[in-house]
């Protein structure tokens, strides 16, 4: 039913966006390192995100992001419909998540960051993160690695927090979300709209990544 796919993308992004602002929040909380405060970032999330797409991907496929969605739409696997509503329950589901956890940290529960992330370089590690993403979820599907897309997927974010510069937001859903927080991981509205710019085309060069691996040649004369 698509009820319950509504409701596992809706809880899936706001538990994901959830543990990302409130394992930031704790970190700044017990250490001034900022590596040691990305490290506590990133294991809560790497942990979310395999539980979430181990059990809701049944259900929904545990897309929590609009890119993901995004191309399941540009290759008809859904309809426009759908797209739409997965929109609207991850993008309603990144606010919660985000208002849930400035609310555990005593924050005002719209908390709006003044975190600026501005710069190309920071652009292009969305790029990468993101086509990464895609790239690999693609991959396992093509090769029927259904099950194991859980811990490739959270084995990825977890290393491109730490390898490109943007920290690997990888996911519009997530930059929605995390401007109604400013805490470690918010991002100022103002510099939104260039990285979802950025997820949007690291998707797209993630797709085609795929195709240009799997595409079988075509037979010259």
């Amino acid at each position: 039913m698509l009820s319950r796919k509504l409701t596992s993308e809706f809880l899936g992004t706001a538990t994901l966006i959830a543990t990302v602002v409130g394992s930031g929040a704790m970190a700044t909380a017990l250490s001034n390192d900022v590596g040691i405060q990305l490290l506590i970032n990133t294991i809560a999330t790497v942990f979310v995100l395999y539980i979430l797409i181990t059990l809701l991907g049944p259900i929904s496929g545990a897309h929590f992001n609009p890119v993901v969605t995004g191309v399941d739409f540009f290759t008809k696997k859904i309809k426009g419909k759908e797209f739409s509503l997965y929109i609207i329950a991850q993008l309603a589901g990144a606010a919660v998540g985000a208002i849930v956890a400035n609310l555990m940290f005593e924050y005002s529960a719209i908390y709006i960051s003044e975190k600026e992330r501005t710069g190309a370089h920071l652009l292009l590690g969305e790029v990468i993160a993101t086509a990464g993403l895609i790239l690999i979820i693609h991959l396992a599907l093509k090769q029927k690695e259904d099950k194991k897309i859980a811990r490739l997927v959270a084995a990825w974010i977890g290393a491109a927090y730490f390898f490109t510069s943007s920290t690997s937001f990888a996911n519009p859903a997530a930059v929605f979300g995390r401007m109604f927080s400013d805490t470690f991981s918010g991002i100022a509205p103002k510099s939104a709209p260039l990285f979802v710019l950025a997820e949007i085309i690291g998707g797209l060069l993630g797709y085609l990544g795929f195709k240009a691996l799997t595409s079988k040649a075509r037979s010259g004369k």
